[in-house]
């Protein structure tokens, strides 16, 4: 898989995760990183600068890259991955559309929103396994082109966890709870990146689940997913006396040094709406515009304007894997006229007046008159 593709899925993502608030969530800026690509190859400036700056892709070869990297994924044993495109049937296409966004993956839109919604929410539950089965836009007529992403994982555990309930007598997370226990002897599946600490959980695929516990967790986790091995490694830290964030020096039976992990199960379904964060996607100037020029010239000749940016993303961890499932899925509309405001003078004619009638250009009168009251009654 491409280095630099890598970096800046990793990128994005990290950005986006250090926009989060402090509560439970879940992102998969895999799913949204195809379609900024796509959209940067189709964009006009300063539309093209400002996606391509936030996927971190050159603009020319981004659509390439997107499709390049999806199709690098299906080699995947445990994640699946599938692109989208429709369009309406009214929308005139560019003769370029097939360069950007390549017809195998184009359907149509009818202008029914009875029958697009049951197309597209088919599509997503088929692709997720009926794990998310809505496409996360709303769906109307007046929808032009829509481009949508999916994403697929599920792993099975190398070494399962034992469930049990937990109860945790105080502290925020007061209360009994679904638990999961296991005893690992590879020391080094916990590593401390500074005032972080994070345990590796490996799959029987290709896919392991980091988990990071520390400052500033989330961002600092998907940094030191970059850097596998860097870190200090179990087998030193079971010499400290303060061996790093979560992490405390016990006893064993077992025959040698081993590791226990110990954590809740958990499930996490969130629906994000990408437009409240514009400027960090890069979908500022392509989600407005007041001349009605549009964006998207490498598209269609019809203005087209973003509409819809929404992500429906959701992850479970449970004693013997994990599963996780996205949509993300972006919607065109018509760009629309805004016509400006400027200030204006008010005559109103209210009382007496007069009136004449001249020849354009002599300017010489015809009829003149005035009027003291209306003549024409209201009915």
């Amino acid at each position: 898989m491409d280095a630099d593709v890598v970096r800046a899925v990793n990128d994005l993502t990290t950005r986006w995760a250090r926009t989060l608030p402090a509560e439970n969530t879940v992102v998969a800026g895999l799913g949204l990183w195809p379609l900024l690509a796509l959209l940067a190859t189709g964009a006009d400036e300063p539309g093209r600068s400002e996606l391509a700056a936030a996927a971190g892709v050159d603009p020319a070869t981004a659509a390439t890259d997107a499709i390049r990297l999806v199709e690098t994924i299906e080699d995947s044993a445990d994640l699946n991955a599938a692109l989208g495109v429709w369009v309406s049937e009214d929308l005139k296409l560019a003769e370029t559309f097939d360069s950007v966004l390549p017809a195998p993956l184009v359907g149509l839109l009818t202008g029914n929103p009875t029958v697009d919604k049951a197309k597209l929410d088919a599509w997503a539950a088929d692709h997720t396994d009926d794990l998310i089965r809505e496409m996360p836009l709303d769906i109307d007529g007046d929808l032009m082109l829509v481009l949508a992403s999916a994403l697929l994982l599920r792993t099975t555990w190398v070494r399962p966890f034992t469930e049990q309930v937990r109860r945790i007598a105080g502290g925020p997370w007061a209360g009994s709870w679904h638990w999961l226990e296991r005893t690992d002897t590879d020391l080094d599946s916990v590593r401390r990146y500074g005032e972080l600490t994070v345990v590796t959980v490996r799959g029987e695929a290709d896919v392991d689940v980091l988990l990071g516990i520390g400052e500033d967790a989330l961002p600092a986790l998907l940094e030191a997913a970059a850097r596998p091995g860097d870190g200090v490694p179990g087998s030193q830290l079971i010499g400290q006396d303060r061996p790093g964030p979560g992490l405390t020096i016990g006893k064993t039976t077992a025959a040698r040094p081993d590791v226990k992990v110990s954590l809740p199960s958990f499930s996490i379904e969130v629906e994000h709406d990408l437009l409240a964060s514009q400027e960090l996607f890069g979908l500022t100037a392509i989600a407005s515009d007041p001349g009605a020029r549009g964006h998207f010239s490498a598209l269609s000749p019809t203005p087209l304007q973003l509409g819809q940016a929404k992500q429906k993303v959701l992850a479970r961890f449970f004693a013997t894997g994990f599963e996780a499932a996205a949509v993300t899925a972006m919607a065109m509309t018509r760009a629309a006229m805004i016509t400006s405001q400027e200030r204006r003078l008010e005559v109103t004619l209210d009382r007496p007046f007069a009136f004449v009638a001249v020849l354009r250009d002599s300017r010489l009168p015809i009829v003149a008159g005035r009027i003291e009251r209306p003549t024409e009654p209201g009915e």
